[in-house]
This record gives C-alpha cells, sequence and structure tokens, in this order.
C-alpha cells in the first residue's frame, strides 16, 4: 500500500505505523530477554550496573544508528522517494565502479536475514503462553505446541500473500498504534517502581559498563543489544511507501514507547532478578505485564509479530524487483494483487520465504536459540549502506562530513559486526550460508552479463537500418519457403535501431526465414496501472515494423493479443499489405499466422586454447545455468498458446579464425 503523497498526514502517520516500524516495533519481545541470556540469568551478579548499562547501550545504538544514521542522513539519499540499498546504488553506481560489491553483498544479507524475522517475532509472541492458565485453557511449558502453532501461522501468512494485503494493510496502523501505546503504558507503569533507572540514558553509563567487570562478556553484550535496531534498514526500505515526512513525524513517538518497554524491562529485572532462573527462564517483557493484562499482551503480541512478519516478506519481495530491475537477480514473475505497484507478489520468492523461515523455526526450535542467531547478517548490510552513503554524500560535494560520517559509522557498526562474530557458532552460520547462496547468484547473474558484453561488445549490436534491403529481398524470395506471415522477435530495440546481432542471425544466416513482415517488439513496463499503448515505426518499408509496447505494471503482457490488434490497426489504415488468408474457419479473417522466435543462446566449447580466461568463462556458464531455471521467455511474454520456435544460436557469433591452422 503506497500514500498518494509525500506530504505529512494523520492518515499517513497511522499508515506509516503499520508499514514501516514492524521488526523494530517487535524488538522488545526479544531484546531484553537476549541480553538476560548473555548475562547469565541465575548467575547474573550486579543486576543494576548491568541494566543500567544494557539499556544505556539500547538508547544510544537506537540514537545513533536508527536516528542518526538512518532517519536524519540516508532517508536524504532517496531515488525518486525511494529508499533501501538498491535505491541508493542505483544513485551512485555512476561514482565508482566498485561500489557494485557493497551493493550485492548488503542485498544479500537483508534478504537473507529476513528469513529470521519472521521466525523470531512470532515464536517470541505465541512463547508467552507457555505455562500460562487463561480461565479454562491451561497451556502446558513444552515447547512441541509451540512450533506447531507457529508454523500454522507462518503458512497462513505466506498463502494470503498472493491474494494482496491491500485490505488488511489499512488496519495495520491502528493495531500497531495500540501495540506501541501498551508497550508504553506497561513499561511506563514498571518505570515508575524505579524512577532512578532513567539515568539508563546518561552515555557515561553505556561506556562504563563495557568496560566494567560487571559485563562478562565484554564487547559481545552488542551482539544482543544489536537487535534493537536491527529494523532500521527495513524502515529505509519502505520509505518510498510512506513518504519521508511521515515517518519523521511517527519516529518520536515509536522512540519513546520502545525506551518506555525497555526502561520497564530493566526496572523489572532489578526487583525480580531471584526469578531469572535458566531452570525456568522468563521473559522480562512478559513478565512485568500485570496479570490481568497478560491475554491482551500475548494477543496484540501476536498481531504485531504478524505485521512484522508482513512487512518483511513484502520487503523481500520489493528488494528482488528492485534487483531484477538493477539486472542483479534472473526475471521472475511478478504479480501485482493490489491496485498500486509498491504492492507485488513474487511466487517463487514467497514460497523459498516459507521454506527457509520453517526451516528456521524447527532448526533452532526456541526463540532464545533464534536470537542468538539474529543479527550477524544485517551488521553487514549496514556496513554496506554505510560505504553506500559515504559515495552519496561525497558525491554531492560533502567530502568533510563523508569522511566523518563513514568514520564514526564505519567504527561503530565494525564494533557491533565484530561483537555479532561470536554468533557465527550459535547459529548465525545459518544466516550467513544463505547470504553467500544469494550472493552467488546476484554474482553469476551479473558479472556473467557483463564479462559476456565485454567479450563481444562491438560486434553483439547491430543496426537494424543496414539489414533493412535483405530482408526486403528475402520476404520476396519465392526459392525461400515461407516460414510464417508474421514473424515476431521480441526484445529490445533501442532508440537508435541497435538490435541484437543473434537476432539477424537467426533470421538469414540460421535458416533463411522469409515472412510478409518481420515485427521487432519492445515491451515496455510503465507505472500507471493499467496503461496500454503503442508506437509503431514501418522503417520506410512495409514489412519492417518496429514496435514499441507500453504496459502498466497491472497490465498482462500478452503480446500476441497485442500484436493481433496492432495488425488489425495498421490494416486499416493501408499500412501493411492485405494478408487475409486463402483457407480459415473464422468468417472475415484479415490477419496471417503468426510465429514467435524465442532465441536461446548457448555458451558452446571453444576448446582449450580459445582467448577466454577461465573466470569469465565460469561467470558467463554460470548465467546462462541461471537462465534456464529462471522464467522462460514464453511464460514472461504470455506465449505459452503461441506458436514458439525456440532456437539455438551462439553466445558469440563470428569468432576470429585459429591462425595456428596450416596446410600440409
Amino acid at each position: 500500500m503506497r500514500m498518494t503523497t509525500q506530504k505529512l498526514t494523520g492518515v499517513g502517520m497511522l499508515i506509516t505505523l503499520g508499514i514501516v516500524y514492524g521488526d523494530i516495533g517487535t524488538s522488545p519481545l526479544y531484546v531484553m530477554n537476549a541480553i538476560v541470556d548473555q548475562a547469565g540469568r541465575g548467575a547474573m551478579t550486579a543486576v543494576t550496573p548491568v541494566m543500567l548499562g544494557s539499556i544505556s547501550l539500547i538508547f544510544w545504538t537506537l540514537m545513533l544508528i536508527t536516528t542518526v544514521k538512518y532517519i536524519l542522513l540516508a532517508m536524504r539519499a532517496d531515488n525518486r522517494h525511494e529508499g533501501g540499498i538498491f535505491a541508493l546504488y542505483a544513485l551512485v553506481r555512476n561514482h565508482a565502479k566498485w561500489l557494485i560489491f557493497p551493493a550485492l553483498i548488503g542485498g544479500a544479507a537483508l534478504l537473507a536475514d529476513g528469513t529470521l524475522t519472521p521466525a523470531v517475532t512470532v515464536t517470541s509472541a505465541i512463547e508467552g503462553l507457555k505455562s500460562q492458565t487463561l480461565g479454562p485453557l491451561h497451556f502446558s511449558g513444552s515447547q512441541g505446541w509451540v512450533l506447531l502453532v507457529v508454523t500454522g501461522i507462518l503458512v497462513g501468512l505466506f498463502l494470503v500473500q498472493r491474494l494482496g494485503t491491500q485490505l488488511i494493510g489499512w488496519s495495520f496502523g491502528p493495531l500497531m498504534l495500540v501495540w506501541f501505546s501498551f508497550i508504553g503504558l506497561v513499561g511506563l507503569r514498571n518505570l515508575l517502581d524505579d524512577p532512578l533507572i532513567i539515568r539508563a540514558l546518561a552515555p557515561m553509563y553505556a561506556l562504563r559498563f563495557l568496560v566494567s567487570p560487571d559485563n562478562r562478556q565484554g564487547i559481545f553484550i552488542l551482539g544482543s543489544v544489536f537487535l534493537a535496531t536491527t529494523g532500521a534498514e527495513a524502515l529505509y526500505s519502505d520509505m518510498g511507501q510512506v513518504g519521508k515526512r511521515n515517518i519523521y513525524g511517527t519516529w518520536p513517538f515509536v522512540y519513546l514507547t520502545l525506551m518506555l518497554s525497555y526502561l520497564g524491562q530493566g526496572a523489572w529485572v532489578i526487583h525480580h532478578a531471584s526469578q531469572l532462573g535458566a531452570a525456568h527462564p522468563v521473559n522480562p517483557f512478559y513478565a512485568m505485564v500485570p496479570g490481568s493484562w497478560r491475554l491482551f499482551a500475548i494477543g496484540i503480541a501476536t498481531v504485531a509479530a504478524i505485521i512484522a512478519s508482513q512487512a518483511l516478506i513484502t520487503g523481500s519481495y520489493t528488494l528482488v524487483h528492485e534487483a531484477m530491475g538493477l539486472k542483479l537477480l534472473p526475471r521472475l514473475r511478478i504479480k501485482f494483487p493490489g491496485s498500486e505497484k509498491s504492492q507485488l507478489y513474487i511466487s517463487t520468492v514467497n514460497w523459498l520465504l516459507c521454506a527457509v523461515t520453517l526451516g528456521i523455526v524447527w532448526f533452532f526450535r526456541t526463540s532464545s536459540h533464534m536470537e542468538a542467531a539474529y543479527g550477524l547478517a544485517i551488521t553487514l548490510t549496514m556496513l554496506m549502506t554505510t560505504l553506500l552513503l559515504h559515495a552519496f554524500l561525497r558525491q554531492r560535494g560533502h567530502r568533510v562530513l563523508a569522511q566523518v560520517y563513514v568514520g564514526v559509522f564505519g567504527l561503530l557498526e565494525g564494533l557491533f559486526l565484530v561483537a555479532s562474530l561470536a554468533k557465527f557458532v550459535r547459529g548465525g552460520y545459518v544466516t550467513l550460508c544463505l547470504t553467500v547462496v544469494i550472493l552467488t547468484i546476484m554474482v553469476f547473474w551479473y558479472y556473467g552479463n557483463r564479462r559476456r558484453s565485454a567479450h563481444v561488445e562491438d560486434a553483439e549490436y547491430v543496426s537494424l537500418l543496414d539489414f533493412l534491403p535483405q530482408l526486403a529481398a528475402l520476404s520476396q524470395d519465392d526459392q525461400v519457403p515461407p516460414f510464417a506471415t508474421n514473424l515476431v522477435y521480441v526484445g529490445h530495440v533501442a532508440p537508435n535501431y541497435a538490435i541484437k546481432r543473434a537476432v539477424v542471425y537467426s533470421i538469414l544466416d540460421q535458416q533463411p526465414k522469409r515472412a510478409a513482415v518481420y515485427w521487432f517488439v519492445t515491451v515496455n513496463e510503465t507505472d500507471t496501472p493499467y496503461e496500454c499503448s503503442y508506437t509503431v515505426e514501418t522503417l520506410g518499408t512495409r514489412n519492417v515494423m518496429d514496435v514499441q509496447l507500453y504496459l502498466g505494471f497491472k497490465k498482462p503482457q500478452r503480446v500476441n493479443v497485442y500484436l493481433r490488434q496492432i495488425v488489425n490497426d495498421l490494416l486499416k489504415a493501408g499500412i501493411l499489405p492485405d494478408q487475409t488468408p486463402r483457407y480459415s474457419s473464422v468468417p472475415g479473417r484479415r490477419v496471417g499466422n503468426f510465429k514467435f522466435v524465442m532465441l536461446n543462446q548457448q555458451f558452446q566449447d571453444l576448446g582449450a586454447d580459445d582467448d577466454l580466461p577461465a573466470v569469465d568463462r565460469l561467470l558467463i556458464g554460470g548465467r546462462l545455468l541461471l537462465q534456464r531455471v529462471s522464467l522462460s521467455p514464453q511464460r514472461w511474454y504470455g506465449l505459452e498458446f503461441s506458436d514458439v520456435v525456440e532456437e539455438r544460436v551462439p553466445l558469440f557469433i563470428g569468432h576470429a579464425p585459429d591462425r595456428t591452422l596450416r596446410r600440409k
């Protein structure tokens, strides 16, 4: 659901609460619990210094990373009101070629770490029911039933994605308003039991705690503290959906309620440290809630967890869509169940995300184990965003600010990364492995295309105008058997009529294809939902047509249907010669048959002595392999039931001869 305005409005702020803050807003469910686990629970000594130091670290982490870096700095780097690491990369990619590396690493890590968010938030919420008695219902302390309930919720959530979330999306804002108000109120109630805990907002407590002997974990406590700000990157990515002004207007309220919750949990821990035994661990978030409020707390926490999961799922769709636009990922089938382009659905991503998320739930089993693994990959994303923002500031002429920025935040996030490395052996390797898999796909897709283009850059594209005489002659050549009345190639014709050499090679060299009309169709997706228009250039001929289709993101790309209508229009205008078939079961039919040729470029074996380096051979071969398993052009353009010829053409056409060959 996208806001139609970038202005600050009451409705806009309400919707912002539901869309933007799901991840960071549910962090009180598990952050303090993770800190208590890391501090030693029942064996924790000097409880007050530990709580003061931990809360101080949380406050200043949210202040520096979320508020200063993302709210005040990153959100100024918007790409036509869009945010996120790929939108940022699109702004600075011309600044330096090496910036593709932080974009690839950061995007891969963000997608990988997103699989843990639905798992940890929903599990944390449902675990609040363990050992609870609610009226006639008593919930056991077993984790088995928790896993089953979490699985049911997540499967249901992924199932409804294909229907779109526009209707339920309007309820997210009011529900998250209730959530933030509730955690702030409960936190304030416990804070009043120990008002002096407000001292934790002073930075000296954070600095002292890192070097204090009371902190047994040392710098590694930052691994748990960092969980409080993991939603900051998603906040930046969602900027385009609600507008930066609505985020500016809502963040103070969200920040206040989050800190009230953390302060309240800290106050409860100080006064109830004896209840934190390892034998029966309790979550401070639920423990500080009065018994009469417990059922409501669990219910609203579950709703907030589902909303947070929904935000991460739709955020993954957006991230993949942006990566496809930048040619960093293979093309996948995209559907738009809502009336806005920002509301999309990618089936492949949905079910891969579902499978991985459920796998994480059953592999780690408890939220505490998930918390121990959570956050490692996202620190990589934040570091990569810092590098890209440094390039953005330099590009805008703020050189001094850029150096200060990269020094401060590079050091700060470097500390968080070092602290989070301890999570590798406790499960962080799972998200890092996912990051490597996604990164490998991106590298093969992006660099495979780049290396292929580098080897055939001069010869890959030719001017269509140069071949008009041959195409006209071929159409009239009675010695060549007719191939089709209308021969169609769907690809990309540049404004200067540049076209891939493989297309011309297919028509003239592979097997001369005689047709009455040769159609070269380019499909352009527009931001208007239902636009359906076209332009056509005859290039001064009656048998070669350059068609530019402009289709809104909601329009199906049924190229065959649109092309028949275009042919009828041109026939009525007298631009095309009559195509009335001699035999037809359709009365009054004037359009001849169509054949669509899809080119399948093959990476031929060039021999061991070829000049192509082994690395380039590997990258190009990997990209072609991904092309085989990704969405086929026939399905992408809605040609499953059309007459389609898939034709193999060599990847490299016209290689130089081997000069070592000699006649004996």
